[in-house]
């Protein structure tokens, strides 16, 4: 199990990683002006997105399910968790959203938004941490 527990870890550590890091290239992409930079942003995006980010939720998600069925975890503390983990999961969702919105020509918010959206992600990383460590009950 604990090779399972490994890979659950360094799949999140891969998942928050691209969660961190997408609003940060909103941020400048929703600064950049001209067309090359556009197209640019919109690649790194799309790769960070899909290649990165899904991949890790994904693997992330699986490998937490395994554990919950190899340990049987049970508790409030879990219940909070995985209420955060869907949290954390309808955040990137929307961050595929608003990836779309770059790529089609229609976001609708500013650099300083994006500044400000990039901060959700590490209030929710620590919570989902404290939890999983604390097992408060």
């Amino acid at each position: 199990m604990r090779w399972i527990l490994a890979f659950h870890i360094i799949f999140m550590v891969t998942w928050f990683a691209g969660l961190f890091y997408l609003p940060r290239l909103f941020v400048y992409h929703a600064m950049s002006e001209d067309t090359i930079s556009h197209d640019r942003f919109c690649t790194m995006e799309r790769k960070l997105y899909f290649g990165i980010m899904a991949p890790g939720m994904i693997l992330t998600i699986l490998f937490g399910l395994w554990l919950m069925l190899g340990y049987g975890f049970h508790g409030a503390w879990l219940n909070i968790k995985l209420s955060l983990v869907a949290v954390l999961v309808a955040y990137h969702l929307y961050c595929g959203k608003l990836m779309q919105d770059f790529h089609s020509g229609k976001n609708q918010h500013s650099h300083i938004f994006f500044r400000w959206f990039n901060e959700f992600p590490v209030i929710l990383l620590i919570a989902i941490v404290l939890l999983a460590v604390l097992k408060p009950s």
